[in-house]
């Protein structure tokens, strides 16, 4: 393959979470029906000229896994099957994500479709790694940058953080996730860095900002006098 096949093309609504290390999408190559062998591939290769290293399906099967294996991209399997308590998964899939991005993997996660299970999914691991510990600030920020609000399922996933086993060690404050503008108490531009310590930076898929009042149109008698001009 040459020219642009062969640095591939980027999954459907890709978006980073934290930055550089770990990111979100559709699963590479479509879902359901709109699925493509071909797609996979070429998505698979972007992953890889991207640097990412490891990709983690959320899947209840074990769709894809081969494909990964067949170009040499190591996979993870944590299936989270529909309408099911996924307590115990969690407790299992948090501690390998930590643990990989401490290495300085850079990860990828999916499941068929980037949809509220997947958003549920990293914005719960946000708070339980400590990176963003308040869940509706957590809430705020994953659906800031994956530009879609959080319902019921994936709310319930992020309420089951706080109910874990914590980790053993906080995430690096190397690490920093960067939300767009999540509002905290005396502070509504506050964005969140592991430790408050790294400095801010923008997300792959743009930030959600919010845009300057438009500037009122100046009325005749907003003028001043004569005199004063």
């Amino acid at each position: 393959m040459k020219g642009r096949w062969a640095a591939g093309i980027m999954p459907r609504n890709f978006a980073w979470i934290v930055k550089d290390r770990l990111a979100v999408s559709e699963r590479p190559g479509g879902y359901a029906p709109h699925h493509r062998p071909v797609r996979r591939q070429e998505e698979i290769l972007w992953l890889e000229a991207q640097g990412f290293t490891r990709v983690v399906s959320l899947l209840p099967s074990s769709h894809n896994l081969h494909a990964y294996e067949e170009l040499g991209l190591p996979a993870s399997h944590f299936g989270l099957p529909p309408h099911a308590d996924v307590r115990e998964e969690l407790g299992v899939l948090y501690p390998a994500l930590l643990a990989w991005i401490r290495d300085g993997e850079r990860v990828l996660v999916h499941q068929e479709e980037l949809g509220e299970r997947v958003a549920g999914v990293v914005a719960g691991f946000l708070c339980w790694c400590g990176l963003l510990p308040d869940p509706p600030r957590a809430i705020y920020a994953v659906e800031q940058l994956l530009r879609r609000q959080l319902g019921s399922a994936g709310r319930s996933i992020v309420a089951l953080a706080p109910l874990l086993a914590p980790p053993a060690a906080p995430a690096p404050a190397r690490v920093t996730v960067v939300m767009g503008d999540v509002p905290d108490a005396g502070d509504a531009q506050a964005a969140a860095t592991a430790g408050a310590e790294a400095p801010a930076a923008s997300a792959t898929g743009g930030e959600a900002s919010t845009p300057p009042p438009p500037r009122r149109p100046r009325r005749r008698e907003d003028a001043p006098p004569a005199g004063e001009r």
